[in-house]
């Protein structure tokens, strides 16, 4: 509250009718977006005002009374709510939604809302409220939508009169005067107590306090309103010193912009401002209530004034004269259009026809378009379905030769077909085909559809950079969709012709994939992430092997797409993720861009703290990314400064202040000045002061000693003014200079930094731009989605390379013109995280770090109980020969189902994948696949899982319920980073992985294997053009080897018997599948071999005989599941009787 404060306006609201007097304001607010003032009388009706001159702006009736014959006054309004979409207000007995121009939008009452008082926003922002008052039941309402969603009739009712959210809680007063804290999310009750003998007048909470004051008894008075404001801490969840007002506490409001100062007022016109933390010297005034008492107060979401009514119907508006404005970067108020009054004509048969005005406009009218612009001709010829042309068969007819083929009977008979605008749809770009869709399209001799950048590479050019409409078509988002064989069948590379990887989006958490991307292209942070991933590091939570991880699959995939799953499940783990709002799951109010951010400090923050655990130093992080100095304190009361050094990994970008009105015209602000502000920051806040013990105003400031290799910066643009200076024309330098000299920093771009360089006087040190992540908004949406845009040519070898910028969307990836990656609009591209790296850095690759990787876990792999015997299991020896490229290695994995998947059905019963079934790694078996030893394992982990398993696919798996269960498994489990990292290893040792559906098993592990090191018998014994159809495993054993795999007996005649595979059997099967390759390829048979397949799989449907009547008995297994299936020398070493198509229960099982 400033000295220059007084009352500025003074006004009546209207009466509800003309023969009415005025009416007492039952509830009244400022609009957090516009320069408006809401109230409501007890009629219903709700009026606005507009500005501090409080001019009426509009009116609505939004509440009356479900009584027919009651008083007209019987339905007030008791609260308001603003979001995006209007005006929530409460009543009695209903609830509404208007527009900000009076339209109303939803209007909800039941039968048995008739005593609600208050409301307040859930956990879930301003989509959704929960509304309460004096009586049993409590509402959950989408505002959205405008439906009740959830009735709550709590076990024991309370009547709440108020209610008020805070960061953490939602605060409700009860009658009785109790004060209950609940959650925001679920409303469950965290704490409660009771705080008045009388009922609570008033109440407010904001950022870490909640206020009150209320009515207790007096000596020989009976009950009076308090001389104390209650405080309780919300942070520490304890009663705070309470705050004296000797005039007796009616009426408090918390400083929306000072987070520990509030506003408390009396009923006959005592107004303090008081600092909660320093409730000492509190700021007076008084206003005069010409014999009225005060009935209410409200803040200005400013904080440069507030509002009173009182008991006379009056609304009193106080403020400074010249500054009075609700809301500081407040939307414009939208009036109606001001009509020009008619000109009047007199007409006479003597006007003359020029006096009659037109119509002004700009654009060519549509009675002035040329005949020649717009006309149709016939309708286009019906084209042949695909389908229908692979079956043509020519005939003979006379002397002509005519193709026939069987209707296929799509339509009704005489059915007319709109050619016209199938014709029109073909011009638009064509969606992927699946990948199963396209063998039968090239069977069919049909020109496959062009690629993306070619359908709208033109349409792209035509676009300007900078584009003050919306995007172009390669920044929107791009859904992924699925067929019946899952995400494996959709298209990537139909959107990324490059040799740079893409990220999938089907994951939780991937809007961090922009920022992974512009790690993975820093070479510093590549190189850093590479060489700790190559150390012991066994720690599960460790975000920078991941990272490392992550980055060595996208090199290796080279333009495939990749996915960061493991990354983006370390980073759900870990214990610090939640607090921080970068979890999707639990911020549903923050932006991607403030999400992205807050990921940007925490996993820079996380690599040092990762790093120093294997190392026990920060050095290595702080010469990446730390900024080193000392951070300075100094109190303004009693001057007293502390220091201590300290490090400082990612900038918070600072602006300058918004320029008064009346000022003139601000000099051009350049990216090098907000630099140098930012990185020495000097603010004033406050704080703890040790000298005076109390919380005083303490300015700070930053002393830097060196820089990093890498600028890591957030550019925090969160106002239409930041987001106007990014739209500057080259505000973004492609390289800046930064001289440290003397504790004093000094920041240069364009022309000057090309004169020091130039002078050479001082050691300037000169940093490259890396990329940008940036928040690209959708006009038609008010969500988000981030891409980052990034110079590849720094990660390059090739010093020569320069200026090869890229746009990594998710999984859309392509190179983009500079000028299109440099500039911004506030419109729909706004930057968020900017990387800048030594340019003298640049091209640096660290490639040696694969020979420095340590394979000490390799040597680590502990035998199950079930393996007995020495040639069940046989660890690797430190003293046996390394793998290398040379090695062959048999590999299967198991797997159980996390998630299942999600199925819409549309009203004309189409069923259509929105989200595919999601599997985790259950079993991984490992075995040499060279002599000596060949076919004996050395890996075989069962991976402990502490999410929710949907299903255990036992009839696949060969797992049960709790056999992936610590403490309860009878097997020894470990973590997935400790399998993962053996994986790991020998796919850079160079060994070549031998199995049977490789490709989908990778993909789950979600580790990227070269084409070069895999080894597929599912690929091998392809049918080709012969047919489609993958062969499974158990049918090329039992067909190939004469063998039997992966059955069991009947699940009614001994459930724990009735298993599926067995991950060590796979293996070992392709692997003897794999051997009997190279003797079909060493004598020359393999085509008459896979025709030989072909024949009689088509017999047997590709189907196994059941073992029913085979006569082999079941026995306890070795290297498998204990005493679940026969073991597996028994089972391999046996051929079956016949190869015919016997009749049994056959497993057909294609992808296998």
């Amino acid at each position: 509250m400033e000295a220059d404060w007084s009352e500025t306006a003074r006004i009546t609201p209207p009466a509800p009718d003309l023969n009415a007097g005025p009416t007492p304001v039952t509830a009244f607010a400022f609009d957090t977006q516009q320069e408006l003032l809401w109230t409501g009388n007890d009629h219903g009706r709700v009026t606005s005002f507009y500005a501090a001159e409080l001019q009426r702006y509009t009116s609505y009736r939004g509440h009356q009374s479900r009584e027919k014959r009651g008083p007209s006054a019987n339905a007030p309004v008791k609260q308001f709510l603003f979001c995006d979409r209007g005006v929530l207000s409460v009543s009695p007995e209903s609830v509404h939604l208007a527009s900000r121009r009076g339209l109303t939008l939803w209007h909800i009452t039941q039968p048995d809302m008739h005593s609600l008082c208050c409301m307040a926003f859930t956990g879930k922002g301003t989509d959704e409220i929960i509304v309460a008052g004096c009586q049993a039941q409590m509402y959950r309402i989408d505002v959205e939508k405008g439906i009740v969603t959830e009735t709550i009739s709590p076990t024991t009712p309370v009547s709440f009169t108020l209610m008020r959210r805070a960061n953490n809680a939602i605060c409700a007063a009860a009658q009785d005067g109790s004060i209950y804290l609940r959650d925001p999310t679920t409303l469950a009750v965290r704490h409660s107590w009771k705080a008045y003998n009388g009922a609570v007048n008033d109440m407010d909470a904001r950022g870490d306090y909640l206020l009150t004051c209320g009515w207790a008894p007096r000596h020989y008075q009976g009950l009076a309103l308090e001389q104390l404001v209650r405080v309780y801490d919300l942070k520490n969840n304890k009663p705070a010193p309470p705050i004296s007002f000797p005039q007796g506490a009616a009426h408090i409001r918390m400083h929306p912009k000072l987070s520990s100062t509030c506003v408390v007022i009396s009923q006959n016109g005592a107004i303090y401002s008081i600092d909660v933390q320093n409730p000492d010297v509190p700021t007076m005034r008084f206003a005069n209530t010409y014999d009225a008492q005060l009935k209410g107060l409200e803040l200005m979401p400013s904080g440069k004034g507030f509002a009173m009514i009182d008991s006379h119907c009056q609304i009193v508006l106080w403020g400074s004269a010249t500054k009075s404005q609700f809301v500081e970067y407040g939307k414009p108020v939208e009036f109606a259009d001001s009509v020009p009054p008619a000109r009047q004509l007199d007409w006479s048969p003597e006007t003359p026809l020029n006096l009659i005005g037109m119509p002004h406009y700009r654009d060519l009218l549509l009675s002035a378009w040329s005949n020649s612009f717009v006309h149709e001709v016939g309708a286009p010829p019906a084209g042949l379905d695909t389908a229908l042309m692979s079956t043509l068969q020519k005939t003979n007819t006379g002397n002509m030769v005519v193709e026939v083929s069987p209707n296929p009977r799509k339509g009704r008979r005489n059915q007319v077909i709109r050619t016209r605008v199938v014709h029109k749809s073909h011009g638009k770009r064509n969606a992927p085909k699946f990948l199963s869709e396209k063998p039968r399209e090239d069977s069919a001799h049909v020109e496959p559809p062009r690629r993306m950048s070619e359908d709208i590479a033109k349409a792209l050019g035509d676009l300007a950079v900078g584009s003050l409409v919306e995007p172009s078509t390669f920044y929107q988002p791009v859904e992924i969709q699925y067929s019946k064989f899952g995400i494996e069948d959709f298209d990537f590379g139909y959107y990324n012709s490059t040799n740079m990887s893409g990220l999938e989006t089907h994951i939780l958490h991937s809007y961090a994939n922009a920022l992974l991307q512009l790690y993975r292209f820093t070479p510093v942070a590549r190189n850093l992430a590479l060489q700790h991933t190559a150390k012991d590091c066994m720690y599960d939570s460790c975000l920078l092997c991941e990272l490392g991880f992550l980055i060595d699959m996208l090199d290796k995939a080279k333009g495939k797409s990749c996915q960061a799953t493991n990354f983006l499940k370390a980073l759900s783990k870990h214990p610090n993720a939640p607090a921080l709002g970068i979890l999707e799951e639990h911020n549903a109010v923050s932006s991607y861009p403030n999400m992205i951010q807050a990921l940007n400090r925490f996993l820079l923050n996380a690599m040092d703290e990762n790093n120093r655990l294997i190392t026990g130093s920060s050095d290595q992080v702080q010469q990446a990314f730390g900024t080193v100095g000392r951070h300075f304190s100094r109190c303004g009361h009693c001057s007293f400064e502390a220091t201590k050094p300290q490090a400082w990994h990612c900038h918070d970008l600072l602006y300058p202040s918004k320029a008064p009105k009346n000022s003139p015209r601000p000099q051009r602000q350049y990216f090098s000045q907000i630099l140098k502000t930012s990185i020495e920051r000097y603010e004033q806040q406050r704080g703890w002061c040790n000298s005076c013990h109390g919380y005083k105003p303490i300015m700070s400031r930053r002393v830097v000693h060196t820089v990093p290799a890498v600028l890591m910066l957030n550019t925090v643009a969160q106002t239409a003014e930041v987001k106007q200076l990014w739209a500057t024309p080259d505000f973004l330098p492609k390289e800046i200079g930064i001289i440290v000299n003397d504790g004093q920093l000094y920041c240069y771009e364009g022309q000057d930094l090309n004169m020091h360089l130039h002078r050479g006087r001082h050691n300037i040190t000169v940093y490259e731009l890396v990329g940008h992540v940036a928040d690209i908004t959708l006009a038609d949406s008010k969500s988000s989605h981030l891409v980052s845009t990034i110079d590849a040519a720094v990660s390059d070898p090739d010093v020569k390379q320069t200026g090869n910028w890229h746009l990594f969307n998710d999984f859309v990836v392509r190179p983009v013109p500079a000028d299109d990656a440099l500039n911004f609009n506030p419109q729909w591209k706004t930057p968020s995280v900017i990387t800048y790296q030594k340019k003298s850095l640049s091209h640096i690759i660290d490639t040696t770090w694969p020979t420095h990787i340590d394979i000490s876990p390799l040597y680590r792999s502990i035998a199950q109980p079930n393996h007995i015997s020495p040639d069940s299991f046989r660890p690797l020896d430190p003293r046996d020969m390394v793998p290398d490229a040379a090695t062959h290695l048999a590999i299967d994995a198991e797997f159980v189902r996390l998630l299942r998947e999600e199925i819409d059905i549309s009203a004309e019963g189409h069923r259509t994948i929105t989200r595919p079934h999601r599997s985790g790694l259950a079993r991984v078996s490992v075995l040499r696949g060279d002599e000596p030893g060949a076919g004996i394992p050395f890996i075989d982990d069962y991976i402990a899982i502490s999410d929710p398993i949907d299903d255990y696919l036992t009839s696949y798996s060969g797992l049960r319920p709790g056999d992936l269960t610590l403490g309860i498994s009878n097997f020894t489990l470990v973590g997935l980073k400790q399998v993962y990292k053996k994986l790991w290893i020998l796919l850079n040792l160079g060994v070549i992985f031998v199995g049977h559906g490789l490709k989908s098993d990778f993909r789950i592990i979600n580790l990227h294997v070269p084409e070069a090191q895999v080894i597929d018998t599912q690929e091998l014994f392809s049918l080709g053009s012969r047919a489609r159809r993958k062969l499974s495993l158990r049918f090329l054993a039992w067909l190939l080897l004469g063998i039997d795999i992966q059955s069991s007996p009947p699940a009614d005649s001994d459930p724990a018997a009735a298993v599926g595979h067995d991950s060590i059997e796979d293996a070992l099967t392709a692997l003897k599948l794999w051997r009997k390759y190279q003797e079909f390829m060493d004598a020359g048979v393999l085509e008459a071999i896979l025709d030989e397949v072909w024949v009689k799989g088509k017999a047997c449907d590709f189907r196994v005989p059941a073992e029913r009547g085979t006569g082999r008995a079941f026995v306890e297994s070795g290297p498998g599941t204990p005493r679940r299936r026969p073991s597996v020398g028994e089972r391999l070493g046996v051929a079956t009787s016949g190869r015919g198509c016997a009749a049994g229960s056959p497993l057909k099982d294609e992808r296998s």
